[in-house]
């Protein structure tokens, strides 16, 4: 087993202190479990079922979650679905969704509903280690949709890939492009809330709040008035309760009507 120094023991600490894991097969949930305490964990819980496991995730407040794909009354993605879109304090804590169905289909799985990283069984430490640490040492932005609640997509275990074949998004882009495009995806998903809200009122909102915040921060930082404006008036309309899809459908337009940032700034990323 590898052995970590302690300096990188003590970068982990603040996500592997509390670990969840949901994993009907008690030797599979030993070998993490002790994975884990040799990398500091110090509170491991098991659970065996979906049910229990949304239980004790509201109760101990992990850092970490650990879940088998599936098993008997367990549904790795289900849960993770399930966890995103509670009012749980750790509705945003990594999940690393462990399972011997490596397939194309099952990773895309548990991609959209919202895992950080996927571990194939069999594992060896380092494979476990590289997935905790990818967890807690580079954090990805989370996106608060309505048909999406999770970390960023673009990052689903590829962080590390620097070849020609990288997608521009995920590339480093200069101060000004990464505000365009903070502003471009908040806007986009704006947009859906608004045409999705029927589906699901409380999600609905709860994005739209996420976007409002976000374009404030950066409203802020770039010194754009009328963006401020207009989050703002969004913001009072969020304020007096009982959002509805009309409440809330002018202040977005008003939004999505501003005129995008010069050209200039474009290709100044």
């Amino acid at each position: 087993m590898l052995i970590p120094d302690r300096r990188f023991l003590a970068r982990l600490e603040p996500t592997v202190g509390r670990v969840l894991i949901i994993d009907p097969n008690a030797h599979a949930a030993r070998l993490i479990t002790d994975l884990m305490k040799s990398l500091g964990a110090r509170e491991v819980v098991v659970e065996a079922t979906e049910a229990r496991g949304l239980q004790v995730a509201g109760a101990l407040d992990p850092g970490l979650i650990f879940t088998e794909r599936s098993g008997p009354q367990l549904d790795g993605e289900s849960f993770t679905r399930t966890l995103r879109r509670s009012h749980m304090a750790c509705r945003r804590v990594p999940v690393i969704m462990v399972t011997s169905e490596a397939t194309a289909t099952t990773i895309k799985g548990a991609r959209d509903v919202g895992v950080h990283e996927f571990l194939r069984k069999p594992f060896t430490s380092a494979d476990l280690i590289k997935r905790v640490e990818n967890v807690a040492l580079k954090p990805r932005d989370w996106v608060e949709g309505v048909s999406y609640v999770g970390p960023d997509r673009r990052r689903f275990n590829s962080g590390e890939y620097t070849g020609p074949s990288k997608r521009k998004s995920d590339r480093p882009m200069g101060a000004e492009a990464e505000a365009i495009a903070i502003r471009d995806q908040a806007m986009k998903i704006l947009a859906a809330a608004l045409d999705q809200f029927d589906n699901d009122p409380p999600q609905a909102v709860r994005s739209i709040r996420q976007q409002a915040e976000t374009l404030k921060a950066l409203a802020l930082k770039v010194a754009d008035s009328r963006l401020v404006v207009a989050v703002g008036a969004l913001e009072v309309t969020l304020a007096q309760g009982g959002t509805t899809k009309a409440s809330v459908a002018a202040p977005i337009g008003q939004l999505l009507a501003l005129p995008k940032p010069v050209e200039g700034l474009k290709k100044a990323g």
